[in-house]
């Protein structure tokens, strides 16, 4: 697990660095996970600019990941071979570029970085930038699908109130609570026994916007009640933020996480799964 003075899997973040003078490298490809129109605007120079949304989600049903066969051609078409290093970053909180992480690992593609700060930094460090577009020689990628870093709707059926099982909601405290319903789910609320800890509190709040120190995450998981040596299901709305959570856990050296992709979209909305609003937990009055 993480010590005190740092990160137990620090080859999980890119630092800016460590990216500028590896731009040359043929075996190195830049995402851009922002919208194609930012990235016309400006990007990191050699950067490869994402043109699928960046939920990164199956055309045909949006609860789920984009498939194996669909995904190997995008990552071709971006020039991303099985040998290709990939280094993500977004304009929004590491959402975007942690999905495409967790993609390309549920994909079994396992060299891949998100940009430490992202694009805030990467702009607030005053780094270079350009509007010239990179167009790569296309690669060869090969989706071998890693069934042990998803979890499906009867895996959380049958585990979230195992015991040596975790469920992490990572959604703002109304989300968790079930007093917002922005995104119009049948029911609301959270997970009987689940943690919750936004995952935006997983960033700095600087216009940086780095990881946080391997202490302060530390802390704030054992607040949370996470606990080391359990397999952690970790979910959002929609399974985008849900990554985020994924990628901190994973950096601080936990071995069992999953990500549940299709969240509360799925769950919220059937008749049948357990759900605890606010106004449930509260005591009445005498």
């Amino acid at each position: 697990m993480a010590t005190a003075e740092g990160y137990a899997r620090p080859e999980l973040l890119a630092e800016p660095d460590w990216l500028w003078e590896r731009q040359d490298d043929s075996k190195l490809r830049i995402i851009d996970c922002a919208s194609l129109d930012r990235y016309r605007r400006a990007h990191i120079p050699g950067a490869v600019g994402l043109p699928v949304d960046g939920w990164l989600k199956d055309s045909e049903n949006k609860l789920h990941v984009m498939g194996p066969k669909a995904f190997a051609e995008l990552m071709e078409k971006l020039g991303v071979s099985d040998d290709t290093t990939v280094v993500a970053y977004d304009d929004n909180q590491m959402f975007y570029a942690t999905r495409l992480w967790w993609v390309l690992s549920h994909y079994g593609h396992a060299n891949a970085r998100v940009l430490n700060g992202v694009w805030y930094r990467w702009i607030s460090e005053g780094r270079p930038v350009t509007f010239k577009e990179t167009v790569p020689e296309p690669g060869r990628f090969t989706s071998r699908t890693d069934e042990s870093v998803i979890c499906r709707l009867d895996y959380l059926r049958s585990n979230f109130d195992a015991s040596g099982t975790q469920v992490l909601d990572v959604r703002p405290d109304g989300e968790w609570s079930g007093k917002t319903n922005d995104f119009g789910n049948k029911r609301t609320g959270h997970i009987p026994g689940g943690l919750h800890l936004f995952a935006q509190k997983f960033l700095t709040d600087d216009d940086r916007r780095t990881v946080r120190p391997a202490l302060e995450l530390r802390t704030l998981l054992k607040d949370a009640g996470v606990q080391p040596g359990k397999e952690v299901i970790v979910h959002c709305q929609a399974g985008i933020r849900t990554t985020q959570g994924v990628f901190t856990l994973r950096l601080m050296g936990w071995d069992h996480v999953r990500a549940y992709d299709a969240a509360m979209a799925e769950w919220a909305n059937q008749e049948d799964t357990p759900l605890v609003a606010e106004s449930e937990l509260a005591v009445p009055n005498p």
